[in-house]
Formats: structure tokens, sequence, C-alpha cells
């Protein structure tokens, strides 16, 4: 299946992400307006402003929560892994493979170093932001650095039945001024310079290549096309839940849409009838003996003839009716600040809440999101990586790394996730451990070294180095059983032991000087 051009491709699949586009707009306006705003929008139209901002807290705090998961500012998100079996099958030594580890641990701090420089955490945070309320974002990368987010309503996405992409197609607003002289005349249309141009753009994958092409008016860019490995094309498309059989995926916001809608309807329902009740007005029995002017033209504390019968004050009578609403808002809120992680509501109404408490429930509701985490992972983090690698290489920034031998892998995330548990265990294992044998008989049980290893991984440090092997601890134990006997023999025993070694390195040499 193979298009002429990119603007029949986008055409074409562009009815399929109608239903995803909607939805996406319902979710928009209830949380953050400006993610995706309604059909025709431009620079002069106007903006909804929903009555109740826990939409937008939320979709913000989880956005930033993801953010800090998924790129860590101080630790690499990823690993270059050596591939340990293949180097023993090679016959390398152990200490190729340290050397190898040093190198690859530069090379991962160069890599970070492109992230940070570039602000992906910008345009990352954008797109995770777009990912829980649309479902959807494409990703650019070009060769030239710097991370382009391309929203739902720009992008198309083809994919099989196993959800694998197939085909990819953008459309953007380019002004007709700025384009070269050379697409100009090819276009053969003249604009103004205010007027605008679509200029679309495939990425379609055809055997083991992707292929990517751009055209204008239908005539295709000179120099815009090119082919690009499996793994290393500059489009990466994202989606928030993986649904089988769909080519795009579902916003987290969606998943609460009915509690966003019932609690806008309640705000406002609130917002208006307090205003309503807010004002005041005084009314009169135009029966009876007080005028209204006298009232109106009364100073504060000024004495008139009248009768405190003839006047009343408008009231609603609606404060048990408000209560209700105000109850329900409140449950509501509760419910969707669990869901997008707000601390404030993760805490118990108590005088004494303790602090394992917090950390539990932040602990259980994170851990909530480890699906997301790991279709983040696959989708997201990986394909970054290796198209980051591409770019440097380029560069001539990065080496060209061996592919059959070294592997990014992925340490944050669900990774994180799960060593966060394993550190949690081993802590609760060795505290409960001390209760029950205390805490000097532990160390007769436990092997400390082995210990010190798995909590060093579980919290993502290399103990290359750092820790001491087994041989250096028995030469000092040796060293620290020498002087302890020296001290314990005193500068007798100190000559004798001396004497006894001069006398066996002696017969030694003379043993030697006999064989030769």
């Amino acid at each position: 299946m193979h298009y002429k051009t990119a603007e029949s491709l986008y055409t074409e699949c562009e009815g399929n992400r109608w239903n995803y586009l909607d939805r996406a707009r319902d979710c928009s306006k209830l949380t953050i307006p400006y993610i995706m705003p309604q059909d025709g929008f431009g620079s002069h139209s106007r903006l909804e402003t929903p009555f109740q901002g826990v939409g937008a807290r939320g979709t913000n705090n989880l956005a930033s929560k993801l953010l800090l998961a998924l790129l860590p500012p101080n630790a690499p998100f990823f690993r270059l892994k050596v591939d340990e079996q293949k180097l023993k099958e090679e016959g390398a030594p152990q200490e190729v493979l340290s050397e190898m580890e040093t190198s690859l641990q530069a090379i991962e701090e160069s890599i970070m170093d492109e992230v940070a420089k570039e602000a992906y955490r910008v345009g990352l945070h954008e797109a995770l932001k777009h990912l829980i309320i649309t479902g959807n974002v494409l990703l650019y990368m070009p060769e030239d650095g710097g991370l382009r987010v391309f929203h739902l309503d720009r992008f198309i996405v083809k994919r099989d039945p196993m959800g694998n992409v197939l085909y990819i197609a953008t459309k953007e607003d380019i002004a007709y001024a700025a384009l070269p002289d050379v697409i100009k005349e090819q276009i053969g249309v003249q604009k103004g310079k205010d007027e605008t141009c679509s200029l679309y753009t495939a990425c379609c994958l055809e055997g083991d290549k992707w292929h990517v092409f751009q055209d204008i008016n239908g005539s295709r860019v000179p120099d815009s096309e090119g082919y690009f490995n499996l793994d290393e094309s500059p489009f990466i498309p994202l989606r928030f839940s993986r649904i089988d059989g769909e080519d795009y995926g579902r916003g987290y916001v969606e998943e609460y849409l009915g509690d966003l809608q019932s609690l806008e309807a309640l705000t406002k329902a609130i917002v208006e009838g307090s205003a309503a009740a807010a004002k005041v007005l005084f009314m009169v029995n135009p029966n009876g003996t007080t005028r209204p002017r006298t009232l109106a033209e009364a100073p504060n504390g000024g004495i008139v003839q009248g009768s405190q019968a003839d006047v009343s004050v408008l009231q609603l009578n609606k404060f048990n009716d408000f209560r209700v609403a105000q109850e329900t808002i409140n449950q509501i809120k509760e419910r969707l600040a669990h869901s997008f992680l707000i601390t404030s509501a993760q805490v118990r109404n108590a005088e004494r809440v303790t602090a394992e408490e917090i950390r539990m429930l932040s602990q259980e509701l994170e851990s909530a999101l480890g699906g997301l985490y790991s279709l983040l992972s696959s989708e997201m983090q990986l394909p970054m990586i290796k198209r980051l690698m591409v770019i440097l290489n380029k560069q001539k920034k990065l080496p060209k790394l061996p592919e059959d031998l070294v592997q990014p892998v992925v340490v944050t995330g669900i990774e994180a996730l799960g060593r966060g548990n394993d550190l949690q265990k081993l802590d609760l294992f060795l505290a409960g451990a001390a209760q029950v044998v205390g805490a000097e008989a532990v160390g007769s049980f436990l092997n400390v070294g082995e210990y010190f290893k798995r909590r060093a991984t579980a919290l993502g440090i290399k103990t290359s180095g750092l820790m001491k092997s087994q041989e250096q601890l028995q030469m000092e134990q040796q060293q620290a059983q020498q002087m302890q006997m020296l001290q314990q023999l005193g500068p007798s025993g100190i000559n004798a032991i001396s004497k006894n070694a001069d006398t066996a390195q002696k017969i030694s040499a003379q043993e030697q000087q006999t064989s030769e």
C-alpha cells in the first residue's frame, strides 16, 4: 500500500481520527483548554474557562511526576549494557569488561549532557500533558537537535493489529513568504505574504526501512526524501494506553471524564447560586407606612418613620440544597485527587499522621501507574535513546558502538518501581530480623557484603571500585591478626619471628641455587 503524496495519505486516514479528536476536546475543555481547542480555533478566538481547577491541577501534577520518573534530573534514565555472556564466549578477560563499563558510563553522561543542552525535558513535559488529556502525541527529533511536539489534530498514525506503526503523516502551516524560491516555482501558485501553505510529511514503513518524504500542493519538496533504519526514525508516536485493534490511544482524563463533568456542573451551580444569594434586596410593603425613598436616602444609623413589618430582605433559603451539592463536590474532588496523585488528598484527616502512612499511600498510588511506565519505556524512552545515539554519531560526538555487544536498557519508570520495592523488602527484612534476634546477632547470620550489593542495585548505584573485594577483606583480616599477635608476643617474640623469617628465606635461597 503506497501513496503518491503525503497529502493523500493524511487525507485518507484523517477520518479515522475524528472520534478521538472529539473526545480529546471534551477532556481538554474540563482540564487545560489550550491543549486541544475546538476546531477552527485561531489567534482571535477565545477559550472557555472551566468553573473548577481540579482537572488542570491534577494534569499538571501527574505530568510533573511522570517527567521526574521517566527523565530524572540527577541520573541517567538508561544504561548501556554489555553482553557479558558473548564477551566470555570470545575469551575476553574480566578487566576488559570493567574498562568497557567505565567507557560506556562516560558515553551515558555525554548523552545526558545533550538532553540537558537541547532542553528535551521542556518538550517532553508538553508531550506528557497531551498524553494525559488526549491520549496521543507525536515527537519529532531532527538531526540538527531539539524536539518538536505534534498535537493530535496535526498528525495521523496507522498501526497493524499488533500495534506496530505502519504510516505516519503530519500537516504544518508554513508562511508562503518563508518558502524558498525553488519550492515557490514548483508550487506554481502565487500567494500573498500573509497567506500560508500546507506542508505534508509522510513516514511509511517499506520492508525494513522507513521512507520519509514531503510535499506541498501535491508537489514533492526537493531533497526531502530519505530512508531510515527501523530504530532510527525521527518520528516517535506515543499513546497513553494501548487498545488492541485501535490506531490511537485513550487519555487518562477520559477515564475520569464522568467525575470531571459532574464536578463542573455542580461547581457552576454553586458559584452561580452563591452569586445570586450574595445579592441583597430590601422589599417594602406597598400598602405600609414605610416609603422606599425614606430607606434609600437614610444615612447609616439615621432615624426614620416607618414600621419594621413593612420591610423584609429577599432570601433564597437554599442552604440545605447547597450543602448537599458541596458534599458531593468534596467526594468527587477526593476521588479525582487520588486518581491524579495529588499528595494532599492522600493524607487522612487526623491530628497525628505518621510519615510511614504518607510513604505507603504514595507508593501504592504510584505503583498503580506501572502499566503506563511500561508502555512509555518501550514506546518513548528506548526510541529516544536510539535516536539520540544516531544523531550524536552523525555529529561526531559519540563513537560507533557495536550493536551485537552493547544495547541501551531503560533503568527508570517501571524498573525503578521494581527496584524501589526490592529496597523496601530488604529494609523490612533487616528491621524484622533485628527485632527478633537483636541487632548484634544479625551479623552472624547475614552476609553483609551481599546485602550491600543488593541494596546498591536497588538504588541503581554501581559498586565497581566502591566496595572492597573478598581478597581485600581477607588480606586486611590477616594483617589485623598479625598485628594482634605481635602486640601479644612483645619485643622478644618479634625478634624470634624475624629470625625465623630470615632463616626461612636463606633456606629457600639455597634450595634454588642447588636446583639450578
